[in-house]
């Protein structure tokens, strides 16, 4: 075994076989699974890795894994067994249906073998594993299960990916939690260790179980947001990962734990259980492999119960190269942090990636000497040597209320979450216009507007003109997967069309891959990153401010003196490889451009 596994790791990559060797030898001494201890070390291509095991194995390879009959499936194998095991089940029945050809008809193999078996043949079940050595599962399943097994191979991704999709997301709890409901229902196709029959508090722990396993799997897909939303025969549970709702696979007859799942998240958030008729909103604090998360709770009633949002707060390390400003705009931005006074207003919709640059920007502009409060509703992450105050209007602590009050606590620099009212935005003017550096966040479309924002909230616009220091707007779009992207020529004429008018030369840009890689889990995205354009308010601007000129006109001029529009700069993003045309022209579709970034 050994001889192989090492032979599998030289076919998928590895160099460092001293590494391989020790990793094997360590697993065969303390009995660990040595395959996870080898994919976990990732010194090879794990689908070239296992793609040789099973060659050496003669056992069939699966590139692409698609079950078939999964209803069927789950009946003959447990969600115990699969998720215990890591096996995924292929198909169930007489191996010579599965013989089809690209039309999905059966070859003429497979009518010999029907013939041959009198139209019958065995019943056997097909199960996809990445671990072959794993005895003890293949002797739980021996156990469990009556019929022939044909044994299979796959990538672990594509193997837990498949189970995830087949099962749901926590599978293992919820039949458990309804096992616990009939004790004598103990799945005809499990081992007694398999099966735990629940008393009352098994089955609420099997419930917070299960509400983890929602929480968790979507962290570990880059999940920004959990909807948990009722339905008329089912629970519905998506998450938003990359900016995107994607519907999340769920055990089937999910529909009869509605009110404990939404219960359970209720008592997690610290929210009235008994009040299903009116909105609430809570928090919940996590913490998972070590970081700490912060659940933004909103729930809100509806006819077919109450529909729970969870908004995931990562708290993380903030750093201004991650931003990835282009060099022109990077140079402003440091202009900008070195200012004594003044206001900086960061523009955009919800959910556009804003409140991560305010804490860039504090973060960057952080020093000992340096005193910085803020106003925030709610504190969404903390910051080391940053006071923060979270806004209570219950007992009338409000953006306006604080802001009074943290302006005789000696501050330098202040950051306001968003600029609601009228009386906040005046007493943030004021405090710059008395020596304080202010950041803080506006809801417009695009970084000039913000101008037009604030006259139309009753500022004069000579406060504006004297107190505003820069407009910064921003969009997120999606980041290229860069193990899967594929590079894409396109004319001149092609960028020109796409809306790149400027654009002269042919260039090479980059596409999403059609189903991605299991890195990106097939979407051909991964993550995403942030659009800027950014307008300094000059003694030119200040003029215009001042004499009510219209947006196109302070544009024009903004643009004389070096403003780059943000589709511009999304197309910079493109050249660069980080993202598409596609995902520009989305954000940006309102904008004009006006020049190709060098």
């Amino acid at each position: 075994m050994n001889d192989m596994l090492i032979r599998a790791a030289e076919a998928g990559g590895a160099e460092d076989m001293e590494a391989v060797a020790k990793i094997i030898n360590e697993a065969n001494r303390g009995q660990r699974e040595v395959i996870e201890d080898l994919l976990d070390a990732r010194l090879a291509v794990e689908e070239d890795f296992l793609g040789a095991l099973s060659q050496s194995l003669r056992l069939p390879w699966e590139a692409e894994i698609k079950p078939r009959n999964s209803r069927r499936l789950k009946e003959v194998c447990s969600s115990q067994i699969a998720l215990r095991h890591r096996l995924l089940p292929l198909w169930f029945g007489n191996p010579a249906l599965q013989q089809v050809d690209e039309n999905g008809d059966l070859t003429p193999e497979a009518h010999a073998s029907m013939e041959a078996a009198g139209g019958e043949g065995p019943q056997v079940l097909a199960l996809c594993t990445y671990d072959p050595f794993n005895f003890h599962g293949r002797q739980a399943v021996s156990q469990a299960i009556p019929w022939q097994i044909q044994w299979h191979m796959a990538s672990r991704t594509r193997i837990l990916h498949g189970i995830q999709k087949l099962y749901g997301v926590g599978a293992d709890t919820f039949d458990a939690i309804l096992r616990a409901r009939d004790p004598n229902d103990t799945g005809a196709m499990d081992l007694n260790e398999e099966t735990n029959v629940l008393d009352e508090d098994d089955e609420e722990a099997s419930v917070v179980k299960f509400v983890n396993a929602i929480i968790r799997q979507a962290l570990q897909q880059r999940g920004t947001d959990i909807h948990v939303e009722p339905m008329e025969s089912s629970l519905r549970i998506r998450y938003r990962i990359d900016g995107l709702l994607v519907d999340v696979p769920v055990p089937e007859n999910i529909k009869a734990l509605q009110s404990m799942v939404i219960a359970r998240l209720k008592i997690m958030s610290r929210l009235d259980i008994a009040e299903r008729r009116l909105p609430q909103d809570g928090r919940i604090g996590l913490e998972l492999d070590g970081k700490q998360i912060d659940v933004r709770v909103a729930t809100v009633p509806t006819v077919l119960g109450e529909s729970i949002s969870l908004r995931l707060l990562n708290q993380q390390k903030f750093n201004l190269d991650k931003l990835g400003f282009m060099p022109e705009v990077r140079k402003v931005i440091d202009n900008l942090l070195k200012l004594p006074n003044g206001v900086v207003l960061i523009t955009g919709p919800t959910g556009s990636g804003k409140s991560t640059s305010l804490y860039t920007f504090l973060s960057e502009i952080n020093t000992i000497d340096s005193r910085i409060i803020t106003v925030e509703d709610p504190v969404e992450n903390k910051i080391e040597g940053v006071v923060q105050i979270a806004v209570k209007p219950e007992i009338n602590l409000t953006f306006a209320s604080a802001l009074r009050s943290i302006l005789r606590a000696d501050p330098d620099t202040v950051m306001i979450g968003e600029m609601r009212d009228l009386e906040t935005v005046e007493i943030a003017i004021r405090a710059a216009l008395t020596g304080h550096l202010v950041f803080s966040t506006l809801h417009t479309n695009d970084a000039i507007s913000g101008i037009t924002r604030l006259v139309d909230m009753g500022v004069e616009p000579f406060l504006v003109a004297a107190s505003v220091r820069a407009f910064l707007a921003q969009r997120l779009v999606r980041r290229l997967c860069q193990k899967c992207k594929q590079p894409h020529p396109m004319t001149a004429m092609e960028l020109r069309a796409a809306g790149f008018s400027a654009a002269r030369d042919n260039r090479t840009v980059y596409t999403a891959k059609h189903k991605g890689c299991d890195s990106c889990n097939h979407t051909g995205f991964y993550g995403r990153i942030a659009i800027y354009e950014v307008v300094v308010v000059s003694k030119t601007i200040e003029d215009l401010i001042v004499r009510r000129a219209s947006e196109s006109k302070i544009k024009e001029e903004a643009i004389r003196e070096g403003f780059i529009p943000m589709r511009d700069y999304g197309f910079w993003k493109v050249l660069e490889g980080e993202t598409t045309v596609e995902e520009v022209i989305s954000v940006t579709a309102n904008e004009m451009t006006l020049g190709e970034p060098d």
